[in-house]
């Protein structure tokens, strides 16, 4: 029988050549624990390569494409030449953040600080400096809820990463600011990989805002892992705003760890990008603990949307639910798999999850997935999705009261986005937001050579003529 030869893309050889001109430069600065995981991570991805349709979790996603660009493996420091807003301007009225930047992989401080500490002790910064300045701290939790054997990506984050956000909030300290990571590629052809850290202590709090964003319409691949650690009674409130080129791929792949009685909670609101995965793995580890995760994408033209949410219950007493809205244009394709795991002696498990689409055009698809592995025997869990088309009575309703059939057919998709729109608690943010899917789903949203924050206008809002809440 003929030996069949494996694959090889010419992007796994741009990353094996890289890794081996550069290796021995990054074991000088690195952590010998970041050294060992390089080299773990590049031997399982030169074992297993990248990941392909005939993985489950992969079936419906093709990255074809994007393994055959000749993309550029951008790991050096970006000197701050520029103010920030020289490159990219991003302001929600009325909204207050601590802004902390990346560009093209490597963080950019205007201050030159690439590490700062609070009065109350909160660390802030860039990942690698903060490998340098506070070793113990960040071994103790780096790697250690993640993995690099679910994928290629994943393996190849942990072999290529050079730098990230570290953020870490002691015991009974609530932050008062949001913290907003703004993360940017402005130079064709880059594939970035870059690794986040958040660890709230006990009894904290944090809110924290995640932009992926283009300035262009270059080629680029942005592969992300995030690692969050929530310790007992801690809450994180954590926001995803995409909205990229049509060109762009983004993989945001995001593990957390929570203790008891702590809270999550995470809105991911994608508004555009060619190609954008998102994958949310939450273990639920302690009792009281509890997770809220809900999601909105509006998708068109042939992009490509692809949600993968695990919620495992480990133990008794806690709470999670999933809601994912998507509305489908033109030629979009989306994934949505939503797992919910409940382990044998979790008991009292309260788990939910829901899935709508809204299909505008019938070459539209999404293949949406939900699951249920129930161990224990006294739960509380549902799941269940739904794929269809505009409500034909609502739209007669709207157009019999003088509602033209373009605004009756906007008020309708906005009613259906607005439940997961709703969910964002700070206000400023919101309003916002709810501005630029409205101008999303009018088809004047798209990438500019600004923030698209900035089009939301407080002069000239759009707004309707009549109550939503009343359809």
């Amino acid at each position: 029988m003929e030996k069949k030869i494996k694959t090889i893309y010419p992007l796994e050889e741009i990353l094996f050549k890289h890794f081996g001109e550069h290796t021995d430069e990054w074991k000088k600065s690195d952590h010998p624990s970041v050294t060992a995981l390089r080299h773990e991570a590049i031997s399982y991805f030169e074992k297993h390569g990248f990941p392909n349709q005939k993985m489950e979790k992969w079936r419906s996603t093709n990255l074809t494409g994007v393994y055959e660009e000749p993309l550029e493996i951008f790991d050096r420091h970006v000197a701050f030449d520029k103010k920030l807003s020289d490159i990219f301007l991003c302001e929600v009225h009325g909204f207050n953040t601590q802004v902390i930047s990346m560009l093209n992989g490597s963080f950019y401080s205007p201050e030159n600080h690439e590490i700062t500490i609070t009065n109350e002790g909160v660390i802030v910064g860039s990942m690698a400096s903060a490998f340098k300045k506070y070793p113990n701290l960040v071994e103790k939790y780096f790697g250690k809820i993640s993995g690099y054997q679910d994928d290629g990506f994943k393996a190849v984050n942990a072999a290529f990463w050079r730098d990230g956000v570290f953020v870490y909030v002691p015991d009974g300290v609530e932050v008062k600011n949001t913290f907003q990571l703004i993360k940017i590629l402005n130079q064709p052809n880059l594939m970035v990989n870059t690794r986040n850290l958040i660890v709230l202590g006990k009894n904290s709090r944090l809110t924290f805002l995640h932009c992926d964003d283009s300035v262009n319409h270059n080629t680029g691949l942005t592969n992300t892992v995030n690692e969050i650690v929530l310790h007992e009674n801690a809450e994180l409130e954590l926001y995803k705003l995409q909205n990229l080129n049509d060109d762009s791929a983004l993989l945001n792949q995001t593990y957390v760890h929570q203790d008891a009685n702590s809270r999550l909670k995470v809105n991911v609101l994608t508004l555009n990008g060619g190609m954008v995965r998102n994958e949310i793995t939450d273990q639920l580890n302690g009792q009281g603990a509890e997770s809220q995760i809900s999601g909105l994408y509006l998708m068109d033209k042939e992009q490509h949307i692809d949600n993968q949410i695990f919620v495992n219950h480990n133990v008794p007493n806690c709470n999670s639910s999933q809601l994912f809205k998507g509305i489908m244009d033109d030629e979009a394709t989306g994934v949505f798999n939503g797992f919910i795991y409940v382990a044998r002696d979790a008991q009292k498990t309260n788990a939910f999850q829901r899935n709508n689409n809204v299909l505008i055009t019938s070459a539209a698809h999404i293949d949406t997935q939900p699951h249920l592995e129930i161990y224990a025997d006294d739960v509380k869990c549902s799941h269940g999705a739904t794929v269809g088309q505009l409500d034909n009575e609502g739209m007669f309703y709207l157009m019999q009261r003088g509602i033209p059939y373009s605004d009756a057919r906007m008020l309708l998709l906005f009613a259906f986005a607005d439940e997961v729109i709703s969910k964002i608690n700070i206000e400023a943010l919101r309003i916002s937001i709810e501005d630029m899917v409205k101008r999303r789903l009018r088809g004047e949203l798209s990438i500019c050579d600004r923030c698209v924050l900035h089009c939301s206008n407080p002069e000239q809002p759009i707004v309707f003529d009549i109550d939503i809440s009343k359809i």
